[in-house]
């Protein structure tokens, strides 16, 4: 009989105990081919940010152990802030990788030519400004637009991969999306939570005849807000004849988050199911006083609901197919051994780097980044439903897997 570890058992045993005992799934360990030439454009580089889980497996392989190493090479790096906790300088000391002072020298590896294959546009952490929306505008237009400057000033586009949000402003983002749709970059963007370990089975096939979906999330509305409507989204583009985009979104707080669930808006079985899945701090969603819904609706009529929670642990979804019991997941956030659920994302990184082509496509993460804009928009016009012509965003998605559940994640230890 195989053993299955509680959540607690996972977190005592460590990195090494936990890397031993389940180490990944030969779809993150095994390289697809000779390692190419990627640059790295980075906000920061310090322990544990984003730049770290990625970057570091590209140089010391995915357990960060120097073994079973992605197919790609780290040839040069931009990093646009330096905190006191830097390791860029070390890890790039020790590997032999030139910092550039930058973007451009950083992709033309300080040549006159685009000599990489691939360019990774790290965004995320570092201290940089929030507006009134409570949207932290990292860099990440700039990012793109000197990525992309040089593509065109030496006449070479090479696939680009942008962590998390193509851009917190919704501006931006389009901006950015219209200009690789126009210059014909392969450009790819999200985070690790669409295909990271699943708490739950969760069989949702392409075309399925979803009825009612609910997502829930946790913790800041800018940084986990996309993390969950971006897993709200790869459940629901797997809907009947979708994706054409939303056409109006709302936020709402308070007492008319569940006048929205009494009216019929939400399913009360799926918001269940899915709080069921997750850890929680309340034993009934409803004792959860200080509860956020984005409340959305979609070209084709679909209803979404999308709870943040200040009582919740995990990012979490659920779904009632027609003839079946809901079903729900959460999408778990592992951190040890160096947070392993990025090991999936650096694979969709890696297969597009190697075929060109996006490994699924940038327009989930543009929509779901779309919402949220205009969902945080909506809080800030005290709850004003806004009507969203330019989230008519349509698209087709791709059967892209996630992280195969190991027998750890089989019955985790839930908080009540």
């Amino acid at each position: 009989m195989k053993e299955v570890l509680s959540r607690r058992d996972c977190l005592a045993l460590g990195a090494a105990g936990l890397a031993a005992a389940h180490p990944l799934p030969a779809i993150a360990l095994k390289p697809v081919a000779k390692p190419l030439l990627v640059a790295a454009v980075v906000t920061e580089y310090r322990i544990l940010s984003h730049a770290d889980v990625i970057l570091t497996k590209i140089l010391e392989g995915w357990h960060h152990d120097g073994k079973d190493k992605p197919a790609l090479k780290l040839a040069s790096l931009y990093v646009d802030q330096f905190p006191k906790t830097d390791i860029a300088r070390e890890k790039c000391k020790k590997y032999g990788v030139p910092i550039f002072d930058t973007i451009e020298k950083a992709v033309t590896v300080g040549g006159r030519s685009i000599p990489v294959d691939g360019v990774l546009s790290i965004g995320e952490h570092g201290n940089y400004p929030v507006n009134e929306l409570g949207q932290q505008l990292y860099p990440r237009k700039r990012f793109f637009q000197e990525i992309t400057d040089a593509f065109e000033k030496y006449g070479r586009v090479v696939p680009v991969f942008n962590d998390k949000h193509i851009s917190t402003v919704w501006e931006d983002a389009k901006w950015m999306y219209d200009r690789a749709v126009k210059m014909k970059v392969p450009f790819m963007a999200g985070s690790s939570l669409p295909v990271t370990f699943r708490t739950h089975p969760l069989d949702v096939p392409m075309g399925s005849d979803i009825e009612s979906a609910v997502g829930i999330g946790y913790s800041g509305l800018d940084v986990y807000g996309f993390h969950a409507l971006e897993c709200y989204q790869a459940i629901v583009e797997r809907r009947k004849n979708a994706e054409k985009g939303v056409k109006w979104v709302r936020y709402l707080e308070g007492k008319d988050v569940w006048k929205a669930v009494d009216d019929g808006w939400v399913s009360p079985d799926v918001m269940n199911a899915v709080y069921d899945t997750i850890p929680k701090t309340k034993k009934a969603i409803r004792d959860d006083d200080k509860a956020m819904l984005f409340q959305f609706e979609y070209a084709d009529g679909f209803r979404g609901a999308q709870f943040m929670l200040p009582s919740a642990g995990l990012t979490g979804v659920g779904v009632k197919i027609k003839g079946q019991k809901p079903i729900a997941t959460g999408f778990e956030e592992r951190p040890k051994p160096y947070y392993p659920h990025f090991a999936y994302l650096l694979k969709a990184i890696e297969t597009m780097i190697h075929t060109g082509k996006p490994t699924y496509p940038a327009e989930r993460t543009l929509l779901s980044g779309g919402i949220l804009d205009r969902a945080l928009t909506s809080k800030f016009q005290k709850g004003k439903k806004l009507d969203t012509p330019e989230l008519a965003i349509a698209y087709t998605p791709v059967d892209y897997p996630h992280a195969p559940n190991p027998d750890l994640l089989a019955a985790p230890e839930r908080k009540q």
